[in-house]
């Protein structure tokens, strides 16, 4: 089993700091008028996800807070996978690229449901 030293060591951290790039260069090619709306929400859902994973790492001390943030990042998730769905509506994104990012956030979402679901885990040692 890998040592996990920071939030950085945690495959799903991992997992949303790629995706978000990815989210960020595609939504270069989005059009002007959506630079306040849909390419500014998304790269801020994206985002979102991982700075909420790593405030939840730092909140291990205190499984509720632990969880409660990992469920934040559950949300910030699935706010990202609808913007993608809007992205694909609108032709801004192909079909492959939708699914394939779409699946990267239910990945991401199914191992932060893990963790919430055994906070010790990921808790200090008393």
């Amino acid at each position: 089993m890998a040592i996990i030293n920071t939030h950085k060591d945690l495959i799903v951290y991992q997992m949303a700091f790629e995706s978000a790039i990815e989210i960020y260069n595609l939504t270069k090619s989005f059009p002007k008028e959506e630079r306040y709306s849909l390419t500014d929400q998304i790269r801020r859902s994206s985002r979102s996800v991982c700075a909420n994973i790593a405030e939840a790492y730092r909140r291990r001390l205190y499984p509720k807070s632990f969880v409660a943030k990992l469920i934040d990042c559950i949300s910030e998730s699935s706010e990202t996978q609808t913007w993608l769905d809007f992205a694909l509506e609108f032709n801004y994104i192909g079909a492959k690229l939708h699914n394939r990012l779409y699946e990267s956030y239910n990945n991401i979402i199914g191992k932060l449901v893990n963790m919430t679901k055994r906070p010790e885990k990921w808790s200090f040692k008393n």
